[in-house]
């Protein structure tokens, strides 16, 4: 099985089998990627399983899906007062909402340590490029997930290069939103990374100033200053790269953030990437130049085990992010 454990899906309030999780072949989804997505981690803390962040990532998702305008508010008034489209074209579920139905999916699927994947998508009432005719779905799924870059990526780092693929400019795709169609552009860059024997690739914004990784958030290290590129270009808005800024903030480092030529990476002490799925996986080559001593460096350690201890429960959770199963 693909997905290792994911016995039941919850799709629209109901479970369902993992066979029985279809959509039709003529969803405006498929067609179109009108589907906003996150990312989550639930881990088996010593107190028990916990989703990292639950609340943040629930809220994002409803951030991603409003500009997409698929929630209720998004349905504009006509000057009778009356809506324009009808109300079951759009979500109204809530924050908590979503949180219940993720803790009630890795529940019933009998996971303590799993990947969540959550999913607004629009259905297969019509094909065109407005989706307003088409009914939002939402569908939650969890399964047994490994390392993304590797299993030992946390410890020697990853071989990475500079793709040739630029990442979306501004007000062309909305970057702030974790939308399916977004990740064509990571498709392409992941891609050429790997025939080109690499892990993964960075991709520069449109002024050439580096962005981010395929999937992934970026900070590079220098004379024990942090630096990692500003949300505002085409950056996600990362979870994962937040959490990492507050805890080295907190463990007194100085994050700076600022757009990043391409050569200063090469001549960096040491970088990482951060994501869900990637979690704190640092990066030992760039284009086949080691970044300081070609594995992970002293600074990244020190915040890999700040963040896996509170992910782990064994540190304190001074910032509440752990939500238990």
């Amino acid at each position: 099985m693909p997905f290792p454990g994911c016995e039941k899906i919850w799709i629209d309030g109901k479970f369902v089998d993992f066979e029985d999780a279809k959509l039709h072949i003529l969803s405006h989804v498929i067609h179109y990627g009108s589907g906003v997505f996150e990312g989550e981690r639930c881990y088996n803390t010593v107190k028990g399983p916990a989703v990292f962040r639950l609340n943040d990532h629930s809220r994002r998702l409803l951030d991603s899906a409003k500009i997409y305008r698929m929630t209720a508010e998004c349905n504009p008034v006509k000057p009778d007062g009356t809506r324009m489209f009808p109300d079951d074209k759009f979500l109204d579920y809530t924050v908590e909402d979503i949180n219940k139905a993720t803790l009630d999916t890795i529940r019933i699927n009998g996971l303590d340590n799993c990947y969540v994947r959550p999913l607004i998508y629009r259905g297969d009432e019509a094909l065109g490029v407005s989706p307003f005719t088409c009914t939002p779905h939402l569908m939650i799924a969890v399964w047994k997930w490994g390392k993304y870059l590797g299993e030992d990526a946390i410890e020697r780092g990853v071989d990475v290069q500079f793709s040739s693929w630029t990442r979306i400019a501004p007000n062309t795709f909305p970057g702030m939103a974790k939308a399916c169609g977004n990740y064509l552009n990571s498709q392409l860059i992941k891609m050429e990374a790997q025939i080109n024997g690499y892990v993964d690739g960075i991709a520069c914004d449109k002024d050439g100033f580096i962005s981010e990784g395929s999937a992934m958030n970026i900070f590079v290290i220098k004379h024990g200053k942090i630096y990692t590129p500003p949300i505002g270009g085409s950056e996600l808005p990362g979870i994962t790269r937040d959490s990492v800024i507050k805890l080295a903030l907190d463990m007194g480092y100085e994050i700076v953030e600022t757009r990043i030529p391409r050569e200063m990476i090469y001549i960096a002490d040491e970088a990482f990437f951060t994501g869900s799925a990637a979690e704190v996986s640092p990066i030992a080559s760039v284009d086949r130049i080691p970044i300081g001593k070609g594995s992970r460096g002293e600074i990244t350690r020190e915040i890999q085990a700040r963040f896996f201890g509170i992910v782990e429960g064994k540190l304190e959770d001074k910032f509440g992010w752990l939500t238990f199963v």
